[in-house]
């Protein structure tokens, strides 16, 4: 008489599993439990960190902004303390000498002014921006362009809005360009809508900013030469913390201050803080399978458990099975089988419950993200638990197949 897997095996494996509910239930339990956290911590931490993304939405990982300060150390008989400027004429000296930069992006900025548009007020951030600026903070547009270089070159009064001043100015919706709007005292024709709501901007965010040309900006706010801000990025495979030094020597030997004097000119470099995060977000990754496995070991270790015992209580019926015919085979396939439908069954209804908690979450963030888990994480880790579970009943089987049918008589 052959141990065959068929309807009655499982019926068998059944029985067995159900014979000690409470201690059943536990170490299932444990298994459940053990998933969902990984699960769950998976797909929120995929969702959390969608999230972050957001805030840079259509912002360049490898951009370098510029900023004039005072002086911190003396330099050739000047104190510190002194105050420089940037203008127009430092963003052709980068481009010349900095052959790395893509994009060498002046800025000129003029806050809390006020624009008008058919009795409707907004309070805007005017930005006097390049041309290709665009390839710094790249804008979703929904109506319209963006501003381009002859919009520079002739000093064009147009201008592109932000998502919240064209809902301020235009309540009604509708296409905007080709209107006039009132920003101070000049009118602007409206060419574009950038509805991109990422928090990272320069100089505010880019909602509430009204883009205009630099050269015109300049003009309205008698800026001369002078600029506020260079944004800077480099061709693709630059790093742009390797331009550092090299942009510094050349803005300090032309202003005259000490190249080693960083308050002077302060860089933000956005490649380092993206690498911050993904650095942050690879921690987090492997803090959550390192917890999630662990938990999933102590699981299986309690599989492993519960079948010594399922074996020591069956002592005698494994001795007859053995008498009758069973091969050493039969017996190994029988606890092995029931150790891995216990971690099945428990990890099929981890996965399932996880799915729908980060339902839930997603739901109640109003799907921003995607709280969720891929179809290919769910599949390694069932995977996962049948391997787990040939193992937890590995050694529970190898003691059940060196019990002899005399011995078992005896215990009985």
């Amino acid at each position: 008489m052959r141990h065959r897997l068929d309807i009655d095996t499982f019926r068998e494996i059944g029985d067995s599993l159900f014979r000690n509910k409470r201690r059943t239930f536990l170490t299932g339990f444990g298994i459940f439990w053990g998933l969902f956290m990984l699960l769950f911590l998976v797909g929120g931490g995929q969702g959390l960190k969608q999230m972050l993304s957001m805030n840079f939405e259509g912002f360049a990982t490898n951009t370098m902004v510029m900023i004039s300060s005072n002086t911190s150390k003396p330099y050739k008989g000047m104190k510190e303390g002194r105050y420089w400027s940037m203008n127009a004429r430092d963003v052709q000296r980068l481009k010349a000498l900095v052959p790395e930069l893509d994009v060498v992006a002046p800025i000129v900025s003029m806050w809390n002014q006020t624009a008008y548009y058919q009795g409707n007020t907004a309070a805007p951030n005017v930005k006097g921006v390049a041309g290709d600026y665009h390839k710094i903070e790249t804008p979703i547009l929904k109506y319209g362009r963006t501003i381009s270089d002859a919009d520079v070159e002739q000093v064009r009064k147009v201008c592109v809005l932000g998502k919240r001043i064209y809902n301020d100015l235009f309540p009604q919706g509708g296409n905007p360009c080709g209107e006039f709007i009132q920003v101070g005292s000049i009118f602007l024709q409206v060419i574009g809508v950038d509805v991109s709501s990422g928090n990272m901007s320069i100089n505010g965010q880019s909602s509430d900013a009204v883009l205009v040309p630099y050269s015109l900006a300049a003009q309205l706010y008698h800026r001369g030469q002078n600029v506020d801000l260079i944004c800077m990025s480099g061709k693709p495979g630059v790093k742009m913390s390797s331009l550092e030094d090299r942009v510094r020597s050349i803005m300090a030997r032309e202003h005259q201050f000490d190249p080693t004097d960083n308050l002077a000119m302060p860089l933000i470099n956005t490649e380092q803080i993206f690498g911050i995060i993904d650095r942050l977000f690879r921690g987090v990754n492997f803090l959550i399978w390192l917890v999630g496995i662990g938990t999933l070991l102590a699981g299986a270790v309690g599989v492993s458990n519960i079948m010594m015992v399922t074996v020591r209580e069956r002592t005698v019926e494994i001795g007859i099975r053995r008498a009758i015919g069973a091969v050493p085979r039969d017996i190994l396939s029988q606890i092995i089988w029931e150790s891995v439908a216990l971690t099945l069954a428990a990890g099929s209804a981890g996965i399932v419950f996880s799915v729908l908690i980060l339902n839930v979450v997603e739901a109640l963030t109003k799907h921003q993200a995607v709280f969720q888990i891929s179809f290919w994480t769910a599949i390694v880790s069932a995977l996962l638990l049948s391997v787990l579970g040939v193992l937890a009943g590995l050694a529970p089987a190898l003691r059940a197949m060196r019990i002899k049918p005399v011995d078992a008589m005896r215990d009985e």
